[in-house]
């Protein structure tokens, strides 16, 4: 269903239900925390063997309320990646390399496909929009605001529309110079005659006086924007609005962060946002060339299959989506993720409505949001028409309200066709973003241990070499600029147990620091530097110890779990398992 159509609460749980039910052995279905208005916010771990710590993926979608496309991409990778571990080496429908999808089955899935219930219900079943979260506990409340109602009783809050001279939209006409039908209200223009319109939430005022008017605002009767409630940079109103009261106030965000805290071996990071077509990467606050630049490169690998599979644009959050120039967000779960968690993390605003519509690529990004042309909009009814059954423009309804008068009501609704894309258009956003995400989520390091050499030495001495080898494209720290977080620790070894004394190096616990991984970003080495780095990704431990028996060790790091080996010692040979 939900490459067909977007799911409430209870279809959405019914589905994770379903996978955790009919593949026990490597889907689990917990819950991450509960939500302000008490919904449980699903999890789906999908890996063998779940609570063996080892390179994890992250992947999350709606967080913000209107934005249920990402439930259905975030499904869907899921059921791509369990049709991995089934043994289909593709994603998204084209081809996966048998040793990408080795590394698939090798990596623990952390799947959170709405971190918003409270406020993806209420947008499903009513159409209220609301930013994240309809909590609004604010305690300035006295003021004159907008509050979403349901004014004709229709079981809808969607807009209202009222005539008025000094309107700033009128309706939009076609080149027969008749106006559209069903009517597209577009910023009006010096030469337009009119009739012009106010265009409001459905809904009442607050604390209305029986004059002014108050501007609508898209928080002004909920509080989180909760892509502003994050840890890092954190600003209070009014310098960040939607910051919330602290970072992680809402139950939502706290237990994202409480989760991430908890498990530092997530080392790659997806957000999935609507609408746009395009990657937003890191860095959010400053230019590319303050960024660590093995970082970049790496992006640029993410940036090339994101380009060959879906087609979207890769931008800078910096550098071209700014909402105002040189004012950065503030409390982002994306520069969260990367800078604090270490992770290689980045937001996809899925279906791209602008190449839909005909709209060549702007830089910076971002304008393409405000810089739209009556041409533009004569596109978008008619894609409404005629590739989402006319669920965008509908007609205007006359009711009376209580302290505007005569308004009408209905007429636009931009949640399928818009802020989502049109059901025809869904299971095509999916399965690109499968083809191009389950490629980046193959890169995680791949840590394996092997005994190179036992040699006897008498008196139940014995020297063991081993061999320490990463395997995969990110190095065991994950980024480069991850190296410094407290939990990129190095790796160590342990010998472990009452049988065995180590007698050179004389510690028990020798520190085994990182190994780097095979990549090093796209456009790395040329043809004027050909060579390559050396034994970078392998290390040799040697060790002498004294003692009888199975010997245990235990090799690894908080950041790429722990692997405990059982090397059987007898007469030079031996036998190793992680």
């Amino acid at each position: 269903m939900f490459r067909d159509q977007y799911l409430d609460y209870a279809e959405l749980n019914t589905q994770l239900s379903a996978w955790a039910q009919v593949h026990p052995d490597f889907v689990t279905l917990s819950t991450l925390g509960t939500s302000a208005e008490g919904r449980t916010i699903p999890l789906l771990t999908i890996g063998r063997d779940p609570q063996r710590q080892r390179p994890a993926v992250w992947i999350d979608g709606n967080m913000h309320a209107i934005e249920v496309c990402g439930s259905s991409v975030a499904l869907a990778l899921a059921e791509d990646i369990i049709a991995i571990y089934l043994g289909k080496d593709e994603a998204g429908g084209k081809p996966l390399p048998s040793h990408m999808a080795d590394a698939i089955r090798n990596t623990l899935f952390y799947v959170v496909p709405r971190i918003s219930p409270d406020g993806a219900e209420a947008i499903l079943k009513t159409g209220r929009y609301m930013r994240s979260s309809p909590i609004n506990d604010r305690v300035n409340q006295s003021h004159a605001r907008w509050e979403a109602s349901d004014v004709d009783g229709d079981g809808l809050m969607t807009y209202m529309r009222q005539q008025d001279p000094q309107g700033e939209l009128v309706e939009l006409r076609g080149d027969d110079g008749v106006a559209l039908q069903p009517p597209v209200l577009v910023p009006r223009l010096p030469e337009d005659s009119g009739p012009f319109y106010k265009l409001y939430p459905e809904g009442h005022i607050a604390n209305f006086d029986g004059q002014r008017i108050p501007d609508p605002h898209f928080l002004s009767d909920n509080l989180y924007d909760f892509n502003r409630n994050f840890a890092h940079q954190w600003k209070p109103e009014p310098e960040q609005i939607g910051a919330g009261h602290y970072p992680g106030s809402a139950p939502e965000t706290r237990a994202v962060m409480d989760f991430a805290g908890q498990h530092p071996n997530i080392m790659v990071w997806l957000n999935l946002h609507t609408f746009g077509g395009v990657l937003i990467r890191p860095l959010g606050d400053k230019p590319d060339n303050k960024m660590d630049q093995t970082d970049l490169a790496m992006y640029k690998q993410v940036e090339a299959w994101m380009s060959e599979h879906t087609g979207y644009a890769t931008v800078s959050g910096f550098h071209e989506f700014l909402y105002e120039p040189e004012k950065p967000l503030h409390g982002d779960l994306c520069d969260w993720a990367y800078h604090q968690r270490g992770c290689l993390a980045y937001v996809v605003e899925l279906w791209d409505l602008f190449a839909q519509l005909g709209i060549a690529r702007k830089k910076p990004f971002v304008d393409h949001y405000t810089q739209l042309e009556r041409k533009d909009f004569l596109a978008l009814a008619k894609m409404d028409r005629e590739l989402n059954q006319g669920r965008i423009f509908k007609a205007w309804r006359k009711v009376q309200h209580p302290q505007l008068g005569e308004v009408e009501v209905g007429g636009f609704d931009g949640r399928v066709g818009i802020s989502n894309p049109p059901y025809a258009k869904l299971a095509e956003t999916c399965a690109a973003q499968s083809a191009a995400f389950l490629r980046v989520a193959s890169l995680l390091p791949q840590i394996s241990i092997e005994v190179v050499r036992i040699e006897p030495l008498g008196d139940a001495m014995t020297r063991l070499e081993l061999r320490l080898v990463n395997s995969g494209y990110l190095g065991s720290y994950g980024l480069s600029s991850a190296k410094s977080l407290p939990h990129s620790e190095p790796m160590r070894l342990t010998i472990e147990g009452d049988n065995y004394k180590a007698v050179a190096p004389a510690e028990a616990v020798i520190d085994l620091g990182h190994l780097d991984g095979w990549g090093t970003g796209l456009h790395r080495t040329s043809i004027f530097i050909p060579w390559t780095r050396g034994s970078v990704g392998e290390k040799k431990v040697a060790l002498v110890v004294h003692g009888t028996g199975p010997l245990h060790l235990k090799v690894g790091s908080c950041r790429v779990g722990w692997y405990s080996l059982v090397v059987s010692i007898d007469a030079g040979y031996s036998t190793a398992k992680a």
